[in-house]
């Protein structure tokens, strides 16, 4: 498994929203946006990190970032994820773990003790330019859920 450093140019993507619509990365030409990836909707962890980046989205935003979560769910699991929590940012779908793999958010880790192939829980700041490249400007790999949001904005200065 590859992992990304800053300074490299972070992979396209192209994956279904909740409601099922294609999100690409060079959608958010010409800004910033926080892509984190988690392993599963409506597990407590994840539920955690992405309550608390909704808590936080309104200073984020002011800030001038994006959030965007990405996880191997359908958009029907996300839906309800998003509904069920009230989540205020897209959860996009990597059924394939295509994108998961070009960041390096999923590959070999140790759960409970054993070593399994999974989801490694993950956050990016990409800083995408005016045609629709990013380029990889906070890379976080092994992330905690409780406090990640916390400590990112402290690491961000927001």
């Amino acid at each position: 498994m590859s992992t990304l450093s800053v300074g490299d140019a972070a992979p396209s993507f192209t994956l279904p929203d909740a409601d099922g619509a294609p999100v690409s990365l060079s959608d958010f030409a010409g800004r910033r946006v926080i892509v984190y990836f988690y392993p599963a909707a409506m597990t407590p962890g994840c539920t955690t990190q992405a309550i608390d980046f909704t808590a936080a989205l309104a200073d984020i935003a002011a800030a001038g970032y994006q959030v965007v979560g990405i996880s191997p769910d359908t958009s029907e699991k996300l839906a309800k994820f998003r509904t069920l929590e009230s989540l205020a940012f897209p959860l996009l779908g990597d059924p394939t773990k295509e994108t998961l793999t070009a960041y390096g958010a999923f590959g070999t880790k140790m759960l409970y003790g054993k070593e399994i192939q999974g989801v490694i829980r993950s956050t990016f700041v990409v800083d995408v330019d005016a045609a629709g490249n990013g380029t990889i400007s906070v890379a976080q790999y092994n992330v905690k859920a409780t406090g990640h949001v916390d400590k990112l904005r402290r690491d961000l200065k927001i």
